[in-house]
C-alpha cells in the first residue's frame, strides 16, 4: 500500500490548488483508519452532447480516486443544467428544455465509463434531490447566502458594472451547485478553476447544514487544438472521445509541442521527464496512440496511427523532391553536416527558400513543419546529432528528408 505522501503526490499531479491540503491529509488518513472511502464529486452539466477532453482532466483526476479506493460520483447537473452555469459568461445562457438536458445526459452517462471504473463509479442526477425541493425549501437554501457574497464573483461584478442583465435564477445556481454537495455527503469536489466560486459554496453549505467542510481541488482549463482558447464544442476546438480513430489521433497530431506535453500532463500517467526525453514528433504519436486506445482500443490506435502516417505519405508525394513523412532515413535523405542549426538557415542552404530572411518569413507565416510540428519562431534551432534524420515540410505538400552526417 502507498503511503498518504505518495498518494497525495499522485492526486495533486496536474492539480491548480488544493483547498485545504491539510484537510485532505486529514480525511485520507481517517478514510484508512475507518476504512471507509472518501464521496469523491464532480459536476456535469449537460448542455451540449458528448464528451471531449477538456472533460476527461476531471475524469482522470477522479480515475485516479478509484484507483486508491475511493467513490467517486459522476453527477449529470440535469437540473443546474436547465439555468445554465452563468460562469464566464456576459449574458444569461439559452433556457434548455427537459428533454434536451435528458438527451445530453444520456450520451454523458453512456460514454463516462471510457474513462471511469464502472463498478466504482456512481452516476446520479441533481434532480433526485433538487426535483423534490418545495419552493419554501429553496426560499431557506437561499437564505443561506448574501447578495452581496453572491457578486463577489468576477463575473457577476463585471456583468454589473457593464450594467448587463442578471436574471435572479443565475443567482440560484451556485447555491444549487453547492446543495449538491450537502445532499451526497462529498468529502471532495473537484472542478475547474473556473468554478472555484462555486466550490467554495458547497464547503460553506455544508458547514451551514452541520458537515465537514468538502475539500476543493481545482485544474487546469485544457486549451483546444488551436492551443489559445478553452476547448469546446462551440469553438470547434475539440476532441469528442467518440470521434472516429482517425480522427482523434489526426487531432492530436496537429497540436503543437508545448501543449502536447500539457496533454500528457493532463491526460495520462506517463512519466514527463521521460517523454520529454523523447523526440517531440514521436512523443506526439505516442500520446495521439493513447488516445485512441483509451477510447477504442489497442488495434484502433494501431489502424488509426498507420492510416495518419498513410495520408501524410499520400499528401507528401507530388513533386520529384518529396518525400513520405514517418520514414526513417529514407534512402533519398538529403546529407547535412551536424551539430547544432538554425532551421532558416537549413532551408535556405537547400535552396528552399531564396534566402534565410525569406525562410525565417515562411516559419513565421507557419508554412514550415518539422517531424509533424508546425514551427513559428523564426529563431528556432535544430540539434542535428550525427545519425539524425530530419523531416521537413515547406509549404502545403513539399516533405524533404535531411540527414545529418
Amino acid at each position: 500500500m502507498n503511503s498518504i505522501e505518495e498518494d497525495i503526490a499522485t492526486l495533486q499531479r496536474g492539480t491548480v490548488e488544493t483547498i485545504l491540503e491539510e484537510d485532505l491529509v486529514k480525511k485520507l488518513r481517517r478514510s484508512r483508519g475507518e476504512k471507509r472511502p472518501l464521496i469523491v464529486k464532480a459536476g456535469f452539466d449537460p448542455t451540449a452532447p458528448d464528451l471531449h477532453l477538456g472533460h476527461v482532466v476531471l475524469l482522470e483526476k477522479m480515475r485516479q480516486f478509484q484507483a486508491l479506493g475511493h467513490q467517486v460520483v459522476f453527477l449529470i447537473g440535469d437540473f443546474t443544467a436547465m439555468i445554465g452555469d452563468p460562469t464566464g459568461r456576459s449574458e444569461a445562457r439559452k433556457v434548455l428544455t427537459r428533454e434536451q438536458v435528458l438527451q445530453n445526459g444520456e450520451t454523458y452517462a453512456r460514454q463516462v465509463f471510457r474513462v471511469l471504473d464502472s463498478h466504482k463509479t456512481q452516476v446520479d442526477y441533481n434532480s433526485r434531490w433538487m426535483g423534490k425541493m418545495l419552493a419554501e425549501d429553496l426560499i431557506r437554501l437561499a437564505g443561506q447566502y448574501s447578495v452581496a457574497r453572491i457578486l463577489e464573483r468576477d463575473d457577476f461584478q463585471k456583468r454589473y458594472r457593464e450594467r448587463q442583465p442578471i436574471g435572479i435564477h443565475e443567482f440560484l445556481y451556485p447555491l444549487i451547485q453547492g446543495y449538491d454537495s450537502v445532499a451526497l455527503k462529498a468529502d471532495v469536489e473537484l472542478g475547474g478553476t473556473d468554478q472555484k466560486f462555486n466550490l467554495l459554496v458547497g464547503r460553506d453549505l455544508q458547514r451551514s447544514f452541520g458537515q465537514e467542510p468538502q475539500v476543493v481541488i481545482t485544474l487546469p482549463l485544457l486549451e483546444g487544438t488551436d492551443g489559445v482558447r478553452k476547448m469546446s464544442k462551440s469553438l470547434g476546438n475539440y476532441v469528442a472521445l467518440e470521434d472516429a480513430p482517425e480522427e482523434i489521433f489526426g487531432k492530436i497530431m496537429s497540436i503543437n509541442d508545448s501543449m502536447m506535453y500539457r496533454y500528457y500532463e493532463l491526460l495520462t500517467e506517463e512519466d514527463l521527464a521521460l517523454i520529454r526525453k523523447m523526440h517531440p514528433r514521436d512523443a506526439k504519436i505516442q500520446l495521439a496512440a493513447l488516445m485512441v486506445e483509451r477510447f477504442h482500443g489497442t488495434d484502433a490506435a494501431e489502424q488509426a496511427r498507420r492510416h495518419w502516417v498513410n495520408k501524410v505519405k499520400t499528401e507528401g508525394s507530388a513533386g520529384r523532391e518529396a518525400l513520405p513523412l514517418g520514414i526513417e532515413g529514407a534512402e533519398m535523405a538529403r546529407s547535412v553536416r551536424a551539430g547544432h542549426r538554425k532551421l532558416a538557415e537549413l532551408i535556405a542552404e537547400q535552396g528552399w527558400a531564396s534566402s534565410k530572411a525569406q525562410a525565417r518569413r515562411l516559419i513565421a507565416q507557419g508554412a514550415v513543419e518539422v517531424d509533424g510540428t508546425r514551427i513559428n519562431d523564426p529563431l528556432e534551432e535544430c540539434d542535428l546529432y550525427p545519425g539524425r534524420t530530419l523531416q521537413i515540410k515547406v509549404g502545403k505538400k513539399y516533405f524533404y528528408v535531411l540527414k545529418a552526417r
